[in-house]
């Protein structure tokens, strides 16, 4: 046991002193916190070398590291984290869009496991669960001190088996569990329609590795069902809990000629950059109502920005969520990887989508049909840093009478009726040469 902590100690020290001495020094500073970072180093492994000959019960080295290291990636923020190779796994195999689970994305905000968003059509959206549940057990055990990754772990596992959290959310008198059905998640995230034969609805639910290819093609279809050209389009991203970059980017080109889409700006320079539209003569040319909400997160803010930015859409809804920061993943030896945040996206207007989120140029909230009992909470944001849970309030629905939210239906959708009002009047000013 002695010589395993001694080797890794002596391997971390090493690697650490190499860093220290790589590191550019602008001046004495810079020098003083690198000598002050290599006496703490030496404080770290002489508090190994204690545990490990004093604790009352053996130590598993690997474990004791790994818990350091998570010590380390929980002093930065909620969207660094260490990954295990079993998590790094878990993540390759999120981004292909078919996945064993329940359904959320979810971060952490005040310390509390939180939901950013439940994606459409999984257990967790059918079951109730909304953005801004606050997740204090899984399976009964605590959520407290549990990383992001922790958490998908937990909620993950083979289809049909079940698991059950336990959530506080604000308007509830108390805490609520959920059981929820395990199920392979195969997103679809593009869904499209006509509405009253003149004006498009997409609805993008998340972006993985086709969302843009299959934008492209819904859109192409909607052209070709009716010999009526399109007057407008709904872009829904309410409750899109965001994905790949790369996609984001992808999807704002196919609505503009040109312009920024999206800069990130980090510490160090590698880091940064900046995105700019490509005219392919394919662009979809008639008006854009975007619609977001709270569960609007990520790569779904980056489009919506994008297209506020340049004069292409009108955002329509409530304030997105605020999930602005850029994660690189960082393979380690033995599979295990860092997802580090480096850097920060900035709208083509130079806005940081960080803790901000996207506000919409007309607010609108939504309200819940009258058979769903009550109106529909914010949710929190990612500024939302004290998260307090509110106890007056009627306790929603159970379970077992839950529904779907009626998104993508007019007569019960408030937002989608505004947008597709919004795109009517659109056609009537242009029609009187005052657009």
């Amino acid at each position: 046991m002695n010589s395993i902590l001694n080797r890794r100690i002596l391997k971390a020290g090493c690697l650490f002193t190499l860093l220290i001495f790589l590191s550019p020094i602008g001046n004495g500073q810079a020098f003083a916190l690198d000598r002050s970072a290599y006496k703490q180093l030496k404080v770290f492994s002489e508090v190994l070398d204690i545990i490990d000959k004093n604790y009352v019960e053996s130590v598993d080295s690997k474990k004791l590291l790994q818990g350091a290291i998570n010590g380390m990636m929980k002093s930065l923020d909620p969207h660094s984290t260490f990954m295990t190779e079993e998590m790094f796994k878990e993540l390759e195999v999120e981004t292909k869009g078919s996945f064993g689970g329940i359904g959320i994305e979810i971060t952490i905000l005040n310390d509390v496991l939180t939901v950013v968003s439940p994606i459409e059509d999984t257990p967790a959206f059918l079951a109730g669960v909304k953005a801004g549940d606050q997740i204090i057990k899984i399976d009964g055990q605590s959520t407290k001190d549990i990383t992001i990754m922790e958490a998908v772990t937990k909620l993950r596992g083979p289809r049909d088996t079940k698991v059950t959290i336990t959530i506080m959310r604000e308007g509830l008198p108390k805490p609520k569990d959920i059981t929820i059905a395990r199920a392979i998640i195969q997103v679809k995230s593009i869904k499209s329609r006509r509405i009253d034969d003149q004006f498009g609805y997409v609805r993008i639910s998340a972006f993985q590795e086709r969302t843009a290819e299959d934008l492209k093609k819904a859109i192409s279809e909607l052209q070709g069902k009716s010999p009526l050209p399109l007057k407008g389009l709904v872009l829904d991203m309410r409750n899109n809990p965001g994905g790949l970059l790369a996609q984001s980017i992808e999807v704002s080109d196919v609505f503009l000629k040109s312009g920024t889409i999206v800069s990130t700006r980090g510490r160090i320079k590698s880091v940064e950059s900046k995105s700019v539209a490509r005219d392919d003569g394919n662009e979809l040319t008639c008006p854009i109502v975007i619609l977001v909400n709270e569960g609007t997160a990520s790569a779904a803010e980056i489009v919506s920005g994008a297209l506020q930015d340049n004069g292409r859409a009108l955002v329509l809804g409530t304030q997105t969520f605020g999930k602005g920061s850029v994660q690189t993943v960082i393979p380690l030896e033995e599979g295990a990887a860092l997802k580090l945040t480096t850097a920060k996206y900035y709208t083509p207007g130079g806005r940081s989508i960080q803790a901000e989120g996207i506000t919409p140029d007309v607010t609108v909230k939504y309200i819940k049909p009258a058979d769903e009992n009550g109106t529909e909470s914010e949710g929190m944001r990612e500024r939302d840093l004290k998260g307090h849970i509110k106890a007056p309030g009627e306790e929603d629905k159970k379970p077992a009478e839950l529904k779907k939210r009626a998104f993508d239906d007019q007569s019960q959708d408030n937002q989608l009726k505004a947008a597709v009002d919004i795109l009517k009047s659109w056609g009537i000013f242009q029609g009187a040469g005052k657009m």
